[in-house]
C-alpha cells in the first residue's frame, strides 16, 4: 500500500472540497478511537481550520483520556487545530427524564447519544462555517452499516470511507497517532458498560474485512468453520442495515396523477 500517496490524495481531496464548498475547514468529534484519530489528523494536514470536539456522555475514563490525549497531540503538532469540550451528560439525562421509560432500551439510548453528538457538531460547524467530517471506514459504512443513522452517520464528508479498518490503522501509525489509540480495542463509546465493537458485532474487523473481500471478489473456495461464521455475521449485518447505506426511499408519483 502506497501510504504516502494515499495520505497526500486524502489531504488534497479534503482541501479541494473545503475550498469548493466555500467553508473554512472542518469540525470533528474525537472519540478516542482510531477512526476519528486518523480523520482529524488528515484534516489538520490541510492547514485549514480544524475544531476537535470532545463530547463525553457518561464516558468511560479510558475513552475520555484517549480522546483528550489525541486532541492535545494534534494541537501541539498543528497550529491550525483548536478544541472544545461539550459535556452532554446533563442534556442526555434530561432526555432520559423526558422520554417514556418503556422506550429506553440499550440500543435506543445509545443511538440517542450519537444523535445528540451530531446536533452538537452541526452547531459548531454552522457557527464557524465548517464541514462536519465523518469518521466511518469502509467496513462500517458500506459493509455492515455499523453506525447510527443521523448520528455518526450524519456528516458532510466521509474522507476514510474507502479504507478498510486495517488500512486505517496503517495510515494512523504512519502519521504518528499516539500508541494508546493504536493499541486500544475499537469501541463506539455509546454504551455505559464499555462494550467493544467486537462484543456488539460478534466478529473482529479482520474477519469482517475478509468477508467483505470474499464477496466483492466472488470467491468460491471452501471455508473453515470460523470463516463460515464470519461470513454469516457479515451478511446478516449487511442485510439488516441496508436501509442505512442506501438512499432514502422516495415514493414516485405517476405523472398522470399530477396533471
Amino acid at each position: 500500500m502506497g501510504k504516502k500517496k494515499i495520505i497526500d490524495h486524502l489531504v488534497k481531496w479534503l482541501t479541494d472540497y473545503s475550498i469548493s464548498s466555500g467553508t473554512e475547514g472542518f469540525v470533528i468529534g474525537i472519540s478516542g478511537g482510531i477512526d476519528s484519530a486518523l480523520t482529524s489528523t488528515l484534516c489538520a494536514l490541510t492547514g485549514k481550520k480544524v475544531i476537535c470536539l470532545n463530547m463525553p456522555i457518561r464516558q468511560m475514563k479510558n475513552e475520555y483520556d484517549r480522546a483528550h490525549a489525541h486532541i492535545n497531540w494534534l494541537k501541539y503538532t498543528f497550529k491550525n487545530v483548536s478544541s472544545a469540550e461539550a459535556d452532554l451528560t446533563p442534556i442526555f439525562e434530561q432526555m432520559e427524564k423526558t422520554y417514556d421509560k418503556n422506550i429506553q432500551d440499550f440500543l435506543t439510548m445509545a443511538n440517542t447519544r450519537a444523535r445528540l453528538r451530531m446536533t452538537t457538531l452541526y452547531a459548531y460547524a454552522g457557527h464557524h462555517k465548517l464541514l462536519v467530517a465523518g469518521t466511518g471506514n469502509k467496513v462500517e459504512d458500506f459493509g455492515i452499516g455499523f453506525f447510527t443513522k443521523y448520528g455518526d452517520g450524519g456528516v458532510d464528508i466521509s474522507p476514510i470511507a474507502d479504507l478498510m479498518k486495517s488500512q486505517v490503522y496503517s495510515l494512523a501509525a504512519e502519521l504518528g497517532v499516539i500508541n494508546d489509540i493504536l493499541q486500544a480495542r475499537p469501541t463506539d463509546g455509546l454504551f455505559a458498560d464499555g462494550r467493544t465493537d467486537e462484543d456488539q458485532i460478534g466478529a473482529t474487523y479482520d474477519e469482517l474485512e475478509w468477508a467483505m473481500l470474499y464477496i466483492e471478489n466472488n470467491e468460491t473456495y471452501t471455508l473453515s468453520e470460523s470463516q463460515t461464521k464470519a461470513l454469516t455475521t457479515y451478511k446478516s449485518r449487511h442485510n439488516a442495515n441496508k436501509h442505512k447505506m442506501g438512499a432514502i426511499p422516495i415514493c414516485n408519483i405517476p405523472k398522470e396523477f399530477l396533471t
